[in-house]
């Protein structure tokens, strides 16, 4: 990834060199804001880390950030005083505490990177994957994927996405055939449109993919509860994971807007509870 470090602590950029180069990670510095801002609009970064102080309020300089970078930017707020909730609000997607600790900050590049993948990957449109049997195209649900950053952006709002797949689809297509490997996927679809609540929208986020958009949680714990619900359910299920020569794989991950943190993960197979 392509960082950019706005702080005029060279501490704190010194530990970004030091823990995220080796990595390979291009780390770029800079000390003045105005500065930064000027660079961000001739190049492109994946992240960018900014320490606001002496600014009170980081919102301003934060929308300058979104609006100079043509793609979307995972945006860090750097603080003493770390709250995230308040960094979310602030526009930003997740925040470290100063003076920095290098696994934190490993561990906010890993996120950074997931999401930046999942907004790329999920915007593709040179495929696309029609509405079908209550499943929603890819296309249509990135317009609520985009709705939801925005409102995460504005707002402050958590929202999530749960992503279940067919993790060996291509075991299965190289063994079995196509027809065998879509019949997976399409078995898949049946079961999540029968198990999902009525208020929740899945599309069909790759070929042997969907995902469940978990907006507006009314508890803390609700959507890691809906994520292992799912997983559980699944597992129960035994003509879809034996539905040809191949055992099925399901794959069950939660990921949450806009930190990018992978929340849960499952791997389902015939002899597995979950």
């Amino acid at each position: 990834m392509k960082i950019l470090v706005v702080d005029r602590d060279r501490l704190s950029t010194q530990m970004f060199a030091s823990r995220l180069a080796p990595k390979g990670h291009t780390i770029i510095e800079e000390a003045v804001k105005n500065e930064a801002l000027e660079r961000i609009g001739r190049e492109e970064f994946d992240a960018v880390f900014i320490d606001p102080s002496p600014l009170t309020n980081p919102r301003p300089i934060i929308l300058g950030i979104r609006r100079s970078i043509r793609r979307y930017p995972y945006i860090v707020l750097m603080a003493t005083e770390a709250n995230q909730e308040e960094a979310i609000r602030a526009g930003t997607n997740d925040v470290v505490s100063k003076p920095l600790n290098g696994e934190d900050l490993e561990k906010c590049v890993d996120n950074a990177k997931r999401l930046v993948s999942l907004v790329t990957r999920i915007g593709d449109d040179s495929e696309d994957y029609p509405s079908a049997g209550g499943v929603i195209a890819k296309s249509a649900f990135n317009q609520l994927f985009l709705s939801a950053m925005d409102r995460a952006d504005r707002y402050g709002e958590r929202t999530f996405l749960l992503f279940i797949s067919v993790a060996n689809y291509g075991d299965i297509f190289e063994n079995d055939g196509p027809y065998a490997a879509d019949f997976a996927v399409a078995k898949l679809s049946q079961n999540l449109v029968r198990l999902r609540r009525q208020s929740d929208i899945i599309g069909q986020t790759g070929k042997s993919e969907y995902a469940l958009l978990l907006q507006r949680p009314q508890y803390e714990t609700e959507p890691l509860e809906a994520a292992n619900r799912f997983a559980e359910s699944l597992a129960k299920i035994d003509d879809l994971l034996r539905s040809g020569m191949s055992d099925v794989k399901i794959a069950v991950e939660l990921v949450d807007l806009p930190v990018g943190a992978l929340h849960v993960r499952h791997r389902i197979g015939p002899a597995s509870n979950g």
